[in-house]
């Protein structure tokens, strides 16, 4: 007898039963059994396949045609008992994980009584069989968030020979840029290669962009106000000393003025069409090329790398290591080190290392100093935000693969310089000084830069494999001006925050 009516009764269970089961999705939050709070980057494992709660605790799974009755959800996390059910057994919107008594005498009989020193030895000794870079095929799920405001914007005319150039204008045009904007760029692909970012093959499946455009600043229209006022004060055999401080440069006036094409010119009409075909494919290259890059360069900070700056594990001279206490993930025992600078090092943090193998298979950290400072001459930049979180897990083969990597970066730029911008004529007989503008600019600018991965499948694949794979990617991110919830459905991704779910732009017509 066929078993396709028990798989549909089935099907029609689990949708009525699990927790927001929604179009073939388990969706719910995973809190802490004593406290209810909840419990963010915990493990949850279904038919082989992974995905990772976000800060919030919350997770996202697609359940396809491939579910059995038979089939189970593992959850677990660092410090809680590991749950292992039937989906028909999750019959709410919250699933509680319970704290894990630890006990010492298991551990201390089972392993020598390390120092913390002696057991990070242990972690650089094993590092390449814990974590071998070998070629593989990862499944991945990557997001990008930046938050950008201007913090300081003081611009002002001393001097003006024309008219139109005035502090007014000036202020109008400084109005017209956003104090503050954030973009969401989300990109799901399989990324071939290693950990060597040179090395790098990614094949995108699916992409978006979440901003508001409201907040664009509108170049063309800026550098027209700028042309018009240009064409009826300046010359056009002119040129231009911009000067700034120490510095100058030189500008034709034939630079700013711009050449019209006759729409009625047929040729020129196919050209400017076929121009557009191949600007538009080199969108998709240049997108692609750059999120391989952002992925490679993240891959290469891993802190198991030995160029990495998060370099609390290859330089621990630098640091001093407190083995604060033990713990579990599932049943393995856990040493949780805590790790501070000796003076010289930029990090603090903790790592999680398996008390059998010494694999790190966790490590929290922030920066405690600024990682990067520059001044000189009025342009200053300052890292003063570097922090992360990076998460292991072991692979069938019983080394360690990437699970989730979190890194958020944040950087203030400012500039306080004099500007001067003098207008010259060499065909003007004496003075050849035509107009002068000078005054001063002091503004300061804040980005944050926030990246995820989250590794869902990793393969490993031959030498031979990954020369013989050739990229053809021919995907744009889709623009959303609010979030979409609908967009990823039917794809495993790391659930978005709050921040995320309310984004709503401010000209939004569906509003």
């Amino acid at each position: 007898m066929s078993n396709k009516p028990f798989h549909l009764f089935l099907f029609l269970f689990l949708v009525a039963n699990v927790p927001q089961m929604v179009a073939q999705h388990l969706n719910a939050k995973i809190l802490d059994s004593v406290s209810r709070e909840p419990i963010p980057y915990a493990t949850v494992i279904l038919n082989k396949k992974g995905v990772i709660t976000n800060e919030e605790g919350t997770f996202s799974f697609i359940l396809d045609e491939a579910i059995k009755e038979t089939d189970s959800l593992f959850i677990s996390c660092i410090g809680y008992e590991s749950v292992a059910k039937p989906l028909t057994e999750f019959d709410s919107n919250y699933i509680l994980l319970s704290p894990k008594a630890i006990e010492l005498k298991e551990v201390i009989v089972s392993n020598k009584n390390y120092t913390a020193d002696e057991i990070m030895d242990l972690v650089q000794e094993n590092l390449e069989k814990n974590h071998p870079e070998v070629l593989s095929q990862k499944r991945l799920f990557f997001r990008n968030s930046s938050f950008n405001r201007m913090t300081k914007s003081d611009f002002t005319i001393k001097k003006s020979t024309i008219d139109a150039f005035n502090q007014e204008f000036l202020d109008s045009v400084i109005n017209t840029i956003p104090k503050s904007n954030s973009f969401y760029t989300e990109i799901l692909g399989d990324l071939y290669g290693n950990f060597n970012e040179e090395t790098q093959k990614l094949n995108l499946i699916k992409a978006s962009e979440l901003y508001d455009k409201s907040k664009d600043l509108d170049l063309e229209k800026l550098e027209a106000k700028f042309n018009d006022i240009i064409k009826k004060n300046v010359r056009t055999d002119s040129y231009f000393k911009i000067k700034s401080g120490l510095f100058g440069t030189k500008i034709d006036a034939d630079e700013i003025f711009e050449t019209e094409t006759d729409s009625t010119d047929v040729a020129a009409v196919n050209e400017v069409l076929e121009e557009k075909k191949k600007n538009e494919q080199k969108r998709k290259e240049d997108f692609a090329n750059y999120r391989k890059e952002q992925l490679g360069e993240l891959l290469m900070s891993l802190p198991i790398n030995e160029d990495s700056d998060f370099n609390f594990i290859h330089k621990s001279r630098k640091y001093e290591y407190t083995l604060k206490e033990f713990t579990y993930l599932g049943n393995d025992a856990v040493y949780v080190v805590d790790f501070n600078s000796k003076g010289s090092a930029d990090y603090r943090g903790t790592l999680y290392i398996n008390s059998d193998d010494f694999a790190l298979i966790r490590a929290d950290f922030e920066n405690i100093k600024p990682v990067k400072k520059f001044s000189l001459l009025g342009i200053s930049a300052n890292t003063y935000l570097s922090k992360g979180k990076v998460i292991f897990y072991k692979e069938t083969t019983g080394t360690y693969g990437l699970r989730y990597f979190e890194s958020e970066k944040g950087t203030r730029v400012g500039i306080k310089r004099p500007l001067k911008i003098i207008e010259k004529n060499k065909v003007v007989k004496g003075r050849n000084k035509q107009n002068e503008l000078s005054g001063k600019v002091d503004f300061v600018i804040t980005d944050i830069e926030k990246n995820e991965i989250v590794v869902f499948d990793t393969e490993t694949i031959s030498q031979s494999e990954f020369e013989s794979y050739k990229e053809n990617n021919a995907i744009l991110p889709t623009y959303m001006p609010n979030y979409d919830p609908e967009f990823w459905k039917g794809y495993n991704i790391i659930e978005p925050n709050t921040a995320i779910k309310e984004f709503t732009s401010e000209d939004d017509p569906i509003k």
